[in-house]
Formats: C-alpha cells, structure tokens, sequence
C-alpha cells in the first residue's frame, strides 16, 4: 500500500524487452535506501513494481505483459522522469489517501489551465470509470494522490499546487499525454457490495 505522496522523482536509465515483457532501471532520487531491500514494492508512476536488483540508489523492476497492457509503463523511454513512492510502513503518516498502485486504466491529458499559482488538469477517463469518481473524492494520477475537483462526461479536473507541479512528474505533462489512473478502493468494494 502507499499514500499517493511522491518521495523522489527518478529517471529511467535503462530499458530492456526480455522474453516478450519489460525490465527497467531506474535512478531513483531516495537519499536513503537502506530500507529498501530485495522483493519490496515502490510505486511507479503509482504503479506497484517489486525491485528486482538494487545498486547504491538505482532499482531494477520487471514489468508483465498484464501491466503493460493496463498502464503507460510501456511507453517510458531512457530519460522518462518517473514519480517513486516507497511502500507505506504502520508507523508512517497517512497524509494522502490509501492508494493500491494497481492501476485501472490510462487517462489522457486534455486540458491545462492556469488557476492564480495553482494548475488545473483535465484527464478523459474510459467510461466504465466514471462512475467511480466523485467531487472531492480522491483519485491517483501516476501514483500522485490528489482531489477531484469536478467529474464530468468522463473528464477529471484536478487543481494542482505549486509543490506538486514541483515535486512530481505532473508539471512536465502536455496535452494529449497517457497518465496512470487508479481509482478510491473503497469505491470498487462498494460497487461489489452493491451488486449482491
């Protein structure tokens, strides 16, 4: 589980096709990864990936084709800055909302607006997603926990502060560029509870 608070932007160094799937390394921005071992999930671009190798601060992560086929992962490239988030711990603060990093889909950069020092964002969603997501609700965007300002006809707004923009892979987006999307948990089991 993690809280959608992004703890180091890192870059993609290196990108390898094995067997049909993916395996990146990534140069990760942690001044500390000494609690980072073999096995533990880090949040990819919110995109829960187990590391694989780890040498001084760059991981390795593989990638199935499972993944590939429900994120943007596929389209990192050498240089793609990528938003990094360690596994939460029972003893760390809450500060986001609980975020998966089992992403539902891929979203679609359709609108940037400026709003005084704030940045207002539009992403279309797929349709079957809409109904997950509600003003004032949360959503996650490429692992980023952030508010919903308004959902409607499929498109998300979400107001983004100027820390966020700093501190994150978001500020770098342009129209017409694929985000990671995963929806409020809490919203796909009431959806389950509501069927039976």
């Amino acid at each position: 589980m993690f809280t959608g608070l992004i703890q180091s932007v890192g870059q993609v160094i290196e990108k390898h096709q094995v067997g049909g799937d993916f395996q990146f390394k990534i140069q990760t921005g942690f001044s500390d990864v000494s609690d980072i071992l073999l096995g533990d999930s880090i949040a990819c671009n919110g995109v829960c990936l187990t590391v694989t190798e780890l040498l001084d601060n760059i991981i390795s992560v593989d990638v199935s084709l499972e993944t590939l086929s429900k994120t943007q992962v596929g389209e990192w490239q050498l240089g793609s800055a990528i938003n990094l988030e360690k596994s939460l711990c029972l003893k760390d603060k809450l500060g986001g909302h609980m975020v998966s990093g089992h992403v539902d889909a891929v979203a679609q950069c359709v609108e940037i607006d400026s709003s005084a020092r704030s940045t207002i964002y539009q992403f279309k969603i797929p349709v079957n997603l809409d109904k997950f997501i509600v003003k004032k609700g949360s959503v996650a965007i490429n692992g980023v926990s952030l508010t919903v300002n308004e959902i409607e006809n499929c498109v998300v707004s979400v107001n983004l502060i100027p820390h966020t923009l700093e501190h994150t892979n978001l500020g770098l987006l342009k129209i017409g560029d694929k985000v990671n999307l995963e929806i409020d948990t809490i919203a796909r089991y009431v959806e389950k509870m509501l069927k039976v």
